[in-house]
């Protein structure tokens, strides 16, 4: 795997010879320096250019990074929509290991980038000097968020109703219905309400990563394990297990941050356990 120093020289030595691109932005965790570096990190760069057609309409170009074992253009594909608008992106693992993420941005919409930017940006290129204020990279806006009452109530309201769609899975034997809304919303709440457990008490000046990544570094190893049961799904009886300790977790942290903040801990705990289990005591 070639190294940190020598992707960088290869990127920016191509920016550099080539007219088109004027302004050259490196984002994301390689930018982060409370992130561990490691040989998995992507280079997310983004070039700025004076010509995007010139770019999109042949690949040949791309060669100058190194031989790919795959590609991905999420702009150039029909089953999944384009979400950069003008933006058009390469997703590249090459052959030696490294990932590049290349986006290719219109150079008139250097104002939209910054006014959008989540703040983990450096600048490693601008050939005109369009960047007049000083950029230093900061993961502030992924900090646990210090949650308003409402959304305290909110949060609890979504945990407590989705889990009834769970129940109502698992009674009516449809397992997989059970198992997305508990990846795709239960257990996301879940996670949600533990980090801002987590903020209550320690503070508000951090985050817990991407997908709660790093989460496991500020709970108790107890809590952590039992976590980590809620994601053996392999049956009704593994799942109905995981659903009890989701809502034993959510039931702890939830007080928590009530107590913590002077929140007010819904009633939706008490109404729908005993739901859940007169439901539960009815199929078994």
């Amino acid at each position: 795997m070639r190294s940190e120093q020598d992707m960088m020289r290869i990127l920016l030595d191509f920016a550099s010879e080539d007219d088109r691109i004027r302004l050259v932005t490196l984002e994301g965790s390689r930018t982060n320096v409370n992130i561990a570096p490691d040989s998995f990190q992507d280079y997310d760069i983004c070039y700025f250019v004076t010509d995007l057609p010139f770019f999109k309409d042949n690949d040949d170009w791309l060669q100058v990074f190194g031989n790919r074992l795959m590609m991905q253009k999420p702009e150039d594909m029909e089953l999944f929509p384009a979400e950069l608008g003008n933006w058009f992106s390469y997703l590249i693992i090459l052959e030696d290991g490294n990932k590049l993420d290349l986006t290719l941005i219109p150079i008139d919409e250097v104002d939209h980038y910054w006014a959008n930017s989540d703040g983990l940006v450096q600048v490693l290129l601008d050939k005109d000097g369009r960047v007049t204020d000083k950029v230093i990279a900061a993961d502030r806006q992924y900090w646990i968020q210090k949650p308003t009452a409402r959304q305290f109530d909110d949060c609890c309201n979504e945990f407590w109703m989705v889990s009834t769609y769970i129940v109502k899975g698992l009674a009516r034997k449809e397992i997989l219905f059970a198992i997305d809304h508990l990846n795709e919303i239960a257990r996301p709440n879940l996670l949600r309400m533990m980090a801002w457990a987590i903020g209550s008490e320690q503070g508000y000046t951090f985050s817990v990563g991407k997908n709660y990544k790093f989460i496991d570094r500020y709970l108790p190893p107890a809590d952590w394990d039992k976590l980590m049961t809620t994601y053996t799904q392999s049956s009704y009886d593994s799942m109905w297990q995981s659903l009890f300790t989701c809502y034993d977790l959510f039931r702890k942290y939830a007080g928590a941050v009530a107590n913590n903040l002077g929140y007010i801990y819904p009633d939706y705990d008490r109404t729908i356990s005993k739901y859940t289990a007169e439901i539960y005591d009815s199929i078994k």
